[in-house]
């Protein structure tokens, strides 16, 4: 196999080579022999010198692509409106929007008072926080029900670990409070003095509810709610009528919501519906009910609503029935309507039930394949339901939707610059899996493309928590399309895009599913000559990087290139260790190896424990140091052992970001760095760094 420019590297680049010793582990009268296992030790200078050198190899690989880098780059740049603000968000008598500035790397957050011709508050500019750091993200920017003081928390590692502030929106000034060690749960009572936060656990579980009183240290505030079960994790939030605060313990299949009223702070949380396993439900608050979607007897959830006085199971009345052609994916109240969201042939759609009765409606799309979501709607009592809606042609547009009259308004639409949607085309295609099931596909291309074979495409996938993977603009990716690339989105099992029995499909026992749909997906566009196997780019991120490595595995012969972004391969290792983040929370995701028919069948599909001699094709991995979700051992070790076992020519790269997290680098144009780094190793593994 060809692989591209990348081989035309100076020879005198040698790829690290991680030393090899051996550490045995045996589970189930079954014994691994794992040769990295030394990397997980990140105090120890030989790892992070290891991870420096893998850093410097790739800098050192990649180095003949750095023009095309700065070109990509500035492409991409030229694309955005850089000094930009959003749609403003009304509440109560203020309008409530964030901007950017031209050169500068984070937001500033801004209200207006009484109406938009009034004059600018800045509430908080990140820029300024963000001074001297390498590394900066807002977690919650929560201004109080009296619009006087500003909640907001931040994290300066990556490691999704927060500091709370309080600011005084009158003054300009901090006030005395600050909390340490939170994590991305904040929520004011109605008193405007009581604060409610979540807190970590050593596995970087949310598992604390605390309530803090301004004007007091952290260390009287008072404990909530511990949840005990490792499997589940807290979130707070409130209701759009701000009536109640709800605290949702959830695991992946099980769901309990606890309710408070807002404006008794001190008061104690009561269960709606106490635990049963396998049943989720959440919570929208309308006069004196509870709506609730759930899935109680209806894998795809129906909706039914309960007093607040007697909120529990027995007196559920069904509103809407469960279908099995339909998935409800939740529920928006305002004060006279419901706005219903649901997935049905892999399509998003919005239904709005008006409360006093009169006939139902669905809101019309123009696009075939499409994608939206609702945002901003900060207002209960309103006739309007604004939404952002976007495809792989369309950019980004805001709408306020009347849902009376059935009308609605533009507000926004992203700028981009030098874009004609007219140049470019989607569609959405089937392939046939090993079982006979059909897998959607959508694509992008440019207009004119001719089904020859000789197309560069790129195939995303993730499959994984019931996540959809809907159709996106994205502005950067013209930067691959504009070069002949097809981007093309796999919709495979262990996502939601078809409904809950899609995800069942994907996960546990059935996690396979996933990757063989992900090949087959590959191999219908190879048939059907969008593209080849010489041309055929693959990238995947998180567990979706699980997939990018299960699927090069299986098929070493079908991708010329991949990309795994801080890729959770290391399946076996991790789910048998409940010390590292999320491992036991995971166990209803990809099944307990403690238990002997999951810990064969990981086994089957780890990314890492399936490396072996064989010839890989081109791979950048990429990882963060300080990442709480897919550890940097991971990617670590696997491009350790690929790199042992390849028999071929093509490049292994490992970048590791050494002071960021699981989205890596912060700022918004290191993030377009980033991309054209990706982009640039794509283009070149291909053979097209001159395009």
């Amino acid at each position: 196999m060809v692989h591209g420019l990348l081989g035309c590297a100076p020879r005198a680049v040698r790829p690290p080579v991680a030393p090899v010793r051996s550490t045995n582990h045996t589970f189930h009268g079954h014994t691994r022999t794992d040769d990295y296992a030394w990397l997980r030790d990140r105090s120890n200078p030989k790892v992070v010198a290891y991870l420096e050198a893998e850093n410097a190899y790739t800098d050192s690989v990649m180095a003949p692509t750095r023009s095309l880098q700065r070109r990509l780059y500035k492409e991409m740049k030229a694309r955005i409106k850089e000094t930009d603000m959003t749609v403003p968000v009304r509440i109560d008598d203020y309008f409530y929007y964030t901007r950017t500035i031209q050169g500068r790397q984070y937001r500033v957050h801004c209200r207006k008072r009484g109406s938009l011709e009034a004059d600018e508050e800045i509430m908080l500019d990140e820029n300024k926080l963000a001074r001297g750091l390498d590394y900066f993200r807002l977690g919650r920017l929560q201004v109080s029900p009296d619009h006087r003081l500003a909640a907001y928390s931040v994290d300066t590692t990556g490691g999704e670990t927060f500091t709370v502030y309080l600011k005084d929106l009158t003054t300009g000034r901090l006030l005395a409070d600050r909390i340490e060690g939170t994590d991305y749960g904040l929520e004011w009572g109605n008193d405007n003095r009581t604060l409610f936060y979540t807190v970590q656990d050593a596995a970087k579980r949310p598992y604390q509810v605390y309530r803090h009183t301004l004007g007091t240290g952290q260390d009287v505030d008072r404990l909530v709610h511990a949840e005990p079960d490792e499997a589940f994790h807290v979130r707070l939030t409130k209701t759009r009528s701000r009536r109640y605060l709800l605290m949702s313990l959830d695991s992946k299949v099980t769901s309990e919501v606890r309710c408070l009223d807002a404006d008794r702070p001190e008061g104690e949380f009561s269960i709606v519906q106490p635990r049963r396993q396998g049943v989720e439900y959440s919570v929208e608050h309308h006069g004196d009910d509870f709506y609730i979607v759930t899935n109680d007897q209806a894998i795809n959830f129906k909706l039914v609503k309960a007093p607040i006085r007697a909120p529990s199971v027995a007196n559920w009345v069904e509103v809407l029935p469960h279908r099995p052609d339909t998935k409800l994916d939740g529920v928006d109240a305002f004060a006279r309507h419901l706005a219903v969201h649901e997935r049905r042939e892999g399509l998003q759609r919005l239904r709005i039930l008006a409360l006093a009765g009169g006939p139902e409606h669905y809101v019309e799309f123009p696009e075939p394949v499409y994608s939206f979501r609702a945002q901003g709607n900060e207002e209960f009592d309103t006739g309007v339901l604004r939404f952002a809606y976007q495809s792989l042609v369309s950019p980004r547009t805001v709408f306020d939707y009347d849902m009376d009259a059935r009308t609605r308004e533009m507000k926004k639409r992203e700028e981009v610059g030098h874009y004609d949607p007219a140049d470019y085309q989607s569609e959405r295609l089937f392939a046939r899996a090993p079982d006979g099931t059909q897998v959607p596909l959508s694509l992008v291309y440019r207009q004119g493309m001719a089904r020859h074979g000789r197309n560069p495409l790129l195939l995303y996938g993730y499959g994984s928590y019931g996540a959809s993977m809907d159709p996106s603009f994205s502005s950067d990716r013209l930067s691959l399309l504009d070069r002949g690339f097809i981007f093309a989105v796999a919709h495979v099992r262990g996502g939601g895009e078809l409904g809950r029995p899609w995800y069942e499909d994907g996960k546990f026992l059935n996690k396979k599913n996933t990757f063989t749909d992900f090949i087959a997906c590959a191999e219908h566009l190879v048939a059907e000559g969008y593209t080849s196997p010489e041309y055929l780019a693959i990238a995947g991120g998180s567990a979706g990087g699980l997939l990018m490595g299960a699927v090069t595995n299986l098929r070493t012969d079908l991708f010329r290139a991949v990309v795994a972004d801080v890729p959770f391969v290391d399946v076996v290792n991790t789910m048998l260790d409940p010390s590292i983040p999320l491992t036991v929370i995971e166990y209803e995701e990809w099944g307990n190896p403690h238990e002997e028919r999951f810990y064969h069948y990981m086994l089957g599909y780890s990314p890492y424990d399936n490396v072996g001699p064989a010839e890989y094709p081109n791979m950048l991995v990429t990882a963060g140091l300080n990442d709480p979700r897919v550890q940097y051992w991971e990617p670590a070790k696997w491009t350790a052992k690929l790199r042992a076992n390849q028999t071929g020519d093509g490049r292994l790269l490992l970048k590791t970001n050494m002071g960021a997290g699981h989205g890596g680098r912060s700022g918004r144009y290191q993030r377009l760095e980033e991309t054209a780094f990706e982009y640039a190793f794509l283009l070149d593994a291909l053979g097209l760094a001159r395009s």
